[in-house]
């Protein structure tokens, strides 16, 4: 089967699935030029309201394949860095579901979702030492980020695998889930996320990013977007709420 990243929106959540199932959902240099105007388009769509990012079949992603870097590293490493920096500037919320092994740009992938959740035996690993690559550095941060400095040694260091139950005590992982309960808990989650305001969770999520330059910008949206006021009128009436600010307005 083709090398390719599938998607689909249903009840406003898009899913992106990882597939090249010949090499454990390896990505091409193909899938990762595809991936930023995809998430562009994803974006860009007033029914999304949340995206989740998963593997097909029982792995997430082995990582880059390794063919791709035969030619020139360089490029295949900026390919993956475009990938990664896309999904991290994502303006709605995302969710990485694993299974099986998130490996080395797997784990670039997973690491630039704002959450992941993963079901039991999920392995984790961060493997450029044992490929003699220097991992990028704003791929180092965004790990150090989440994992702390003293755990992403480890992993880029020694580049040794790691347990789900590993990874959610060291933050790498957000929840952990049996196996067979990973659909349904991203769906009950997902639906949550859509049920929120995307005003709170932009905001949110620039903030939680480090920019510190738009303070005044999201007062302004705030004041203006009647969010607020439904968000209360709703918690009074004991009602679901109906927000209407869109990251595109």
């Amino acid at each position: 089967m083709e090398p390719q990243l599938l998607h689909g929106v249903t009840d406003s959540v898009a899913t992106v699935v990882i597939r090249h199932p010949a090499k454990r959902n390896a990505m091409t240099a193909d899938m990762w030029r595809s991936l930023p105007p995809l998430l562009d388009r994803l974006a860009a769509d007033p029914d999304v309201r949340a995206l989740v990012l998963t593997g097909e079949g029982g792995t997430f992603c082995a990582g880059a394949d390794i063919s791709t870097l035969q030619g020139s590293p360089d490029e295949a490493q900026g390919l993956a860095v475009s990938a990664e920096e896309a999904l991290a500037a994502f303006p709605k919320p995302t969710l990485a579901a694993v299974r099986g092994h998130c490996v080395g740009g797997g784990s670039q992938l997973a690491a630039a979702c704002d959450l992941r959740f993963a079901e039991e035996g999920a392995l984790f690993g961060v493997t450029p030492a044992k490929l003699g690559i220097v991992y990028p550095a704003s791929s180092t941060r965004r790990l150090v980020s989440l994992v702390g400095p003293a755990t992403a040694k480890y992993l880029l260091f020694s580049g040794e695998l790691i347990d789900a139950e590993r990874a959610l005590r060291t933050g790498l992982v957000d929840e952990v889930l049996p196996e067979g309960e990973l659909d349904k808990r991203v769906a009950e989650f997902a639906r949550i996320l859509v049920s929120r305001s995307q005003l709170t969770q932009a905001a949110a999520k620039e903030f939680a990013n480090g920019r510190t330059d738009r303070d005044t910008h999201w007062a302004e949206q705030a004041r203006g977007s009647g969010d607020t006021a439904e968000g209360v009128a709703a918690f009074l009436e004991r009602r679901p709420p109906r927000f209407t600010w869109t990251t595109s307005g």
